[in-house]
């Protein structure tokens, strides 16, 4: 049991930064659709809501930042708001885990003063669902046989 809890709290920490590291460190620790949905949204979640909360910091220590840095808009920022542009919320909050990390997601959205409540619930629908798709087709690929030998199951 406690080492089930010292795996979950790992993965979980990792997911804090890392949104892939849910489904792929836990399909390795053999962990249910289930549990990668958990570990995963909640560690994800966890950043989204301390980085809504500090974002408006974050928001006012970069300004200043940037104003000093005479390249204001580098090729990933013109991309970022590209983005938001042609998709908005929902469009930063489904690539969030795919291309953002959950901290770089909550920053780009708090940074174009996205209300919290707004950031969360589109964040943790985008979670719950990028979650899934990730858990299943990780646990998808494990089913071939090549990797079941690989992986002594």
């Amino acid at each position: 049991m406690i080492e089930y809890l010292l795996t979950f709290i790992g993965i979980y920490l990792l997911c804090l930064f890392k949104f892939i590291a849910g489904p792929t460190l836990g399909a390795a620790a053999g962990y249910s659709l289930l549990e990668i949905e958990v570990v995963t949204v909640s560690g994800m979640m966890t950043s989204v809501i301390a980085f809504s909360f500090l974002g408006e910091w974050i928001k006012h220590t970069w300004v200043i930042k940037i104003r000093k840095n005479p390249k204001r808009f580098t090729s990933r920022t013109r991309q970022i708001i590209k983005v938001w542009q042609k998709f908005g919320v929902w469009g930063i909050a489904a690539l969030t885990p795919v291309i953002f990390t959950p901290i770089g997601g909550t920053i780009i959205m708090a940074s174009f003063g996205i209300p919290k409540r707004r950031i969360l619930s589109s964040m943790f629908i985008s979670a719950i669902i990028w979650a899934f798709v990730f858990g299943l087709t990780v646990h998808k690929i494990l089913e071939f046989p090549i990797f079941r030998s690989l992986t002594g199951q």
